[in-house]
């Protein structure tokens, strides 16, 4: 059989990329191109894919910049269909669209793109609508982006939800070995519910709001212990509030080894990501955890569609941590069924947001 050849052009490798870049590449005939970056973001072992090098950016990523592959690339005869990271702030990317419509017709254009948000401006939207006609396709996390942007004036046949994942089959095989674990009854001394928080301790996280909030459900008569997994330069305040707060808080640090990862998630009861939540809600979900954050999804990552209202999870008001300790209460109050709610946030995961429903949308559309 022969594989359809396929050029993919990224700004980097990140190593939470590498389950769905390995699937493509056993898919494709790939060639793989990756912006060299000096980033702390730990990237992917480059030797799991076929065919790869690494090509020179210049300029400021979070304003605009340069990707040295996207033009060479276009001119190249072996190349019919390519898989972009698709970023606007990227200047070589608009004048690889624009090259491609004028010069090269007959050549395939495929993005990958958080898509919309909500908070576009109208200059935004034409200047999509624009960039659009030069491509094939555009696949972006979520559905609510795929709405947006067909609302805003892209066609609806170029638009596909691609969703995101994690390393989902070395995480289903953990969570299937996982025997119980009575970790935070030893370390608390005792067996009160468990909310959780995994990921970098930032100040876009607003976790002081998860400590105010606990300290709000303590007055109430309810009592739960905070575990914080990861570290980050909000950690010392947070240590700091804690105390203040006397909040039973553990900050176990960052953790990178998956099994442990997976015991600390799986006998939490709740993660609670008062900020924007990203893939924590993935991470949380694959192993039976609801995911509770803010309702405000102009400014929300992607992820937060994988959030079902009762069901994985719930959204509280932007900004309140009155409304953030009401929507923990009721989420207890509701759901007394540990294991049922196990189940459900499994099966949003197993359906929508991993690697082989990834591979089945980008298949039927390149």
């Amino acid at each position: 059989m022969i594989m359809k050849k396929l050029c993919l052009i990224y700004n980097t490798a990140p190593l939470y990329r590498a389950p769905i870049f390995r699937a493509i590449d056993r898919a494709y005939d790939c060639d793989w191109y990756f912006g060299e970056t000096k980033t702390d973001i730990k990237e992917m072992d480059l030797s799991e894919l076929k065919h790869t090098q690494y090509y020179k950016s210049c300029g400021n990523p979070q304003r605009l910049y340069w990707q040295g592959a996207l033009i060479p690339g276009l001119f190249k005869r072996k190349y019919k269909d390519y898989f972009v990271l698709a970023e606007e702030r990227s200047v070589s990317f608009w004048l690889f669209v624009l090259l491609k419509a004028l010069f090269f017709p007959k050549k395939r254009i495929f993005g990958w793109s958080h898509g919309w948000y909500g908070r576009e401006g109208k200059w935004h939207r034409r200047l999509a609508r624009w960039r659009m006609k030069g491509m094939d396709g555009m696949f972006v996390y979520n559905e609510r982006a795929r709405r947006l942007m067909i609302e805003g004036g892209i066609p609806e046949e170029k638009v596909f939800t691609i969703y995101n994942s994690l390393d989902y089959d070395c995480q289903k095989k953990l969570r299937e070995e996982l025997p119980p674990s009575d970790i935070y009854r030893r370390h608390f001394g005792n067996d009160h519910n468990v909310i959780i928080f995994i990921g970098r301790l930032t100040a876009v996280k607003r976790l002081d709001m998860m400590l105010r909030a606990v300290t709000d459900l303590k007055k109430r008569g309810e009592d739960y212990n905070v575990v914080f997994i990861g570290n980050g330069t909000e950690k010392g305040n947070l240590q700091k509030l804690a105390s203040e707060l006397e909040v039973p808080a553990w900050f176990y640090g960052a953790c990178y080894d998956e099994r442990t990862n997976a015991e600390l998630v799986a006998s939490a009861d709740l993660c609670v990501s008062p900020g924007n939540v990203g893939l924590t809600a993935i991470h949380t979900l694959t192993f039976g955890t609801p995911v509770i954050t803010n309702d405000d999804f102009n400014h929300q990552m992607p992820e937060f569609e994988s959030i079902v209202p009762g069901v994985t999870g719930g959204f509280f008001k932007a900004g309140d941590e009155k409304s953030l300790a009401d929507e923990i209460s009721r989420w207890f109050a509701a759901h007394p069924d540990r294991q049922a709610v196990r189940e459900a946030c499994y099966a949003e995961i197993d359906g929508k947001w991993n690697p082989e429903n990834q591979m089945r949308i980008i298949k039927a559309h390149i």
